[in-house]
Order: structure tokens, then C-alpha cells, then sequence
């Protein structure tokens, strides 16, 4: 797939991601950027952005950068993934989005999402693992 094919894939976000508010930075094979403001909507009773929030961010950066990995005929479905919270990001914040592959095979592959605080603390990672399928119409 080319550089033009990858970032049309990568750029053309679902409605959900819209909705959260999420912004695609860049894209390429091995390293995605992106990036939610933590807004009201987005918080949980305390404040700060809903766990829930934050792995449906990382949930979304893993695919994206699964789907421009893909050979034609394929697609992806999320079939693991993994969240360890370490900090709070409070509303008003910015949440930041980096997404690295640790393993790109045939049949699944593996990211490592970080997720940082406005002030470059790490406050989750996620490590998801995503189900290679063949698409069917």
C-alpha cells in the first residue's frame, strides 16, 4: 500500500472517533499519532476522562494503524486488548495518543498504545491485539 492509500485509510476516522473527538496527527507503518481533548462529555464523575474514554481512543489508533498494515482483501477486528491506568487526565486536558506495533503478523498483530497528559506524563497503556480477517462484501 502507498504513502497516499495509507493516509486516506488512516484519515477517513469512523463516526465514533468524530464523536470522542478525535484527532488523527499522522500516520505511517510504525508509529501513529493522534490526540482527544478531555472534554465534559468525555469525564467521569470525578473529573477526569473515563477509562472507558481512553481505551476507546486507543481501541480506535490500534485499528487505524492495523488497517493501513493490511494486505488487500483484508480487514481487522480487535480481538484482546489490555489497560493499565497509571495517571488521571483531568477535563480541560489534552489526552495524546502514540501507537507503536510490537509484533505484525499474517494472521494478528500486536500495538502498544501510550497515552500521555498534557504535561507528557504517562497516564495509560494499552496493548491490544488485532484479529486479521479476510473481508468479505
Amino acid at each position: 500500500m502507498d504513502r497516499a492509500e495509507q493516509d486516506r485509510i488512516a484519515f477517513d476516522q469512523p463516526a465514533f472517533a468524530r464523536l470522542l473527538g478525535f484527532r488523527l496527527i499522522s500516520a505511517d507503518a510504525d508509529e501513529i499519532l493522534a490526540e482527544v481533548p478531555v472534554t465534559q462529555d468525555l469525564a467521569n464523575r470525578n473529573g477526569v476522562m473515563h477509562g472507558g474514554a481512553i481505551m476507546a481512543m486507543a481501541d480506535n489508533i490500534g485499528g487505524t494503524a492495523t488497517m493501513i498494515s493490511l494486505p488487500a482483501g483484508k480487514t481487522t477486528t480487535t480481538m484482546e486488548s489490555k489497560t493499565n491506568f497509571l495517571r488521571a487526565i483531568p477535563v480541560g486536558d489534552v489526552a495524546k495518543a502514540r501507537c507503536v506495533p510490537l509484533h505484525k503478523g499474517r494472521t494478528t498483530m500486536v500495538w502498544q498504545t501510550t497515552i500521555t497528559r498534557g504535561d507528557g506524563k504517562v497516564a495509560a497503556i494499552v496493548t491490544q491485539t488485532q484479529l486479521v480477517l479476510d473481508w468479505r462484501d
